[in-house]
């Protein structure tokens, strides 16, 4: 299963923010890892705004993320749009910037692109967030495809002192 998820976040750094929007998420408490934008064959996708526990803090997930930071005053949109194949295999294409409109528009000119490149004929879904400037706060916009649930970095060995 991948999931679509996303939030928005301010905070006093940049980092914080970026916290607070994986929070909205619910992806805060795992070790991102990101991956390129292949969706492989026969997996179902969903659209579900926040994910759901996807195992023990601390694990790893698997992501295909869109992110966008901005400084104190200026707004932050990100997106991510995707596109299948008969046998559900596919493309995820991800952009960030602070103006929305940057965004659809580049997320269209990109899945375009991947497409032509894979002989895929594109049936684009999108999601976007974004979020307005704040006064003194840094702001972040996340869109992430979140694949399966998560896994352990270290084995039993590995934890032994």
């Amino acid at each position: 299963m991948i999931r679509i998820v996303w939030g928005t976040g301010t905070g006093d750094t940049a980092k914080a923010s970026f916290d607070s929007a994986l929070a909205a998420a619910n992806v805060h408490q795992y070790n991102l890892r990101t991956l390129s934008s292949v969706i492989p064959a026969d997996v179902p996708l969903e659209v579900v705004d926040t994910a759901p526990d996807l195992g023990p803090t601390g694990n790893a997930i698997d992501v295909v993320m869109a992110r966008q930071t901005s400084s104190p005053g200026t707004a932050a949109a990100a997106g991510v749009a995707w596109t299948r194949t008969d046998d559900s295999s596919g493309i995820f294409y991800e952009v960030e910037h602070p103006d929305r409109e940057v965004v659809s528009e580049r997320l269209q000119l990109g899945i375009e692109h991947g497409c032509r490149l894979r002989d895929i004929e594109p049936d684009v879904e999108t999601k976007i967030v974004d979020t307005e400037a704040e006064s003194g706060q840094y702001v972040t916009a996340v869109v992430l495809a979140v694949y399966g649930e998560s896994k352990p970095l270290l084995t039993l060995t590995d934890k032994k002192i």
